[in-house]
């Protein structure tokens, strides 16, 4: 359902802005049945709060839409995005295209993995329709996503897991309402140097493939249901170490190792990237220590920490760190129904909490790993 943002006529050309979160890489990611029994790539990505992208967008009624001007001028999945987003709102307004000029402003480190390029396209979609008085649904908004960059992450969805086909931009299944409680120290594979992930060997699965995807599809989605963060742990275990396969880190047994010596729940990565974490349980004893224990031990292998955090709403991190609540009382949440597809929030202008302030335009960077 399209709403309107604001009362303004959209002939005016008032700014209007977009947000997108990030993500910490991917908790299982493979090949999936879909429900006509068709095969197709899917992934449950892990979500993270603090770094996004943010876009403004200026209509410039009247000027051709190939007069678009795009800041920082290497953005070129997210000047795609404009384009498409321009035709869409146009056409749904009955109005012909126009020109404008997109800003865009961004904190996600490229190249590990965290939906950097997803995070701005989707920006880019909800600055666009917000400049129209337009909120456009999460699955136009994908549809976009994908046709901008080809594939992309479901961070037009909320923080519901939801197992996305990434190529297509459509659900598979809602998997619940919300993960279990977990801390997760954030490191990065490989000294955080970037990952050209369009350089990645594609690699092909059978039918023996596709069974193991389903079976942890189904173990993830129990994991879920009963806020188990133990078997959410084995789960985002078993797709990482399939996914070395093709990424084939160094540092991967390491990372194995340290989870098992501090008692970790598991372990999970960017299947396109190098971002990865440790896994804990916050209910389990001694949570203060093992998260310190993490930290040095990857500090010792030579592992650079970034930044840790959990998955529970509105708690940005550990005990033991200024300011941060104590998480070890923490009980698991409770079996949920099964709900619907996520969509839109239904009311205030298109999609403008988060925003960071303006900043000087900037190309995107090479992580500075602790800003994670």
């Amino acid at each position: 359902m399209i709403a309107a943002a604001r009362g303004d006529s959209p002939a005016t050309g008032r700014p209007g802005s977009g947000h997108a979160p990030c993500h910490h890489g991917e908790i299982l990611q493979g090949v999936f049945l879909d429900a006509a029994g068709r095969r197709c790539a899917g992934l449950v990505t892990l979500p993270m709060g603090g770094p996004g992208s943010r876009a403004e967008f200026t209509r410039r009624p009247g000027s051709p839409p190939e007069q678009l001007t795009v800041r920082p001028g290497d953005r070129t999945k997210a000047a795609r995005a404009a384009a498409l987003a321009v035709a869409e709102c146009a056409r749904r307004c009955g109005e012909p295209p126009c020109g404008g000029e997109l800003r865009l402003f961004g904190d996600i480190p490229v190249g590990l993995g965290m939906g950097s390029s997803t995070s701005d396209v989707i920006a880019v979609v909800r600055a666009v329709a917000d400049s129209y008085g337009l909120r456009l649904p999460p699955d136009a908004v994908a549809r976009l996503a994908v046709r901008a960059e080809l594939a992309c992450d479901p961070l037009m969805l909320d923080a519901r897991p939801v197992l996305f086909a990434q190529r297509e931009g459509r659900v598979l299944e809602v998997l619940g309402r919300r993960l279990p409680p977990l801390v997760v120290v954030g490191c990065a594979l490989g000294g955080g140097a970037p990952v050209d992930t369009l350089s990645l060997p594609s690699p092909g699965h059978g039918d023996h493939d596709v069974r193991v995807f389903e079976r942890l599809r189904v173990l993830l989605r129990r994991a879920v249901a009963t806020g188990d963060a133990g078997l959410l742990g084995r789960v985002a275990t078993a797709s990482a170490r399939r996914g070395q396969r093709v990424l084939r880190h160094p540092e991967f047994d390491a990372l194995v190792a340290i989870a098992r010596r501090f008692g970790a729940a598991g372990v999970q990565i960017a299947h396109s990237g190098a971002v990865a974490g440790l896994l804990l349980d916050p209910a389990a004893p001694g949570l203060g220590h093992r998260v310190g224990g993490c930290v040095r031990a990857l500090e010792r292998e030579g592992i650079p920490a970034t930044r840790t955090f959990t998955t529970l709403p509105g708690s940005p991190g550990l005990p033991g760190l200024p300011g941060l609540p104590d998480l070890t009382a923490v009980p698991p949440p409770p079996i949920l129904p099964p709900v619907p597809t996520p969509k839109e929030p239904p009311h205030g202008p298109a999609h403008r909490r988060g925003h960071r302030p303006t900043g000087s335009d900037t190309p995107r960077r090479p992580a500075r790993l602790p800003a994670l």
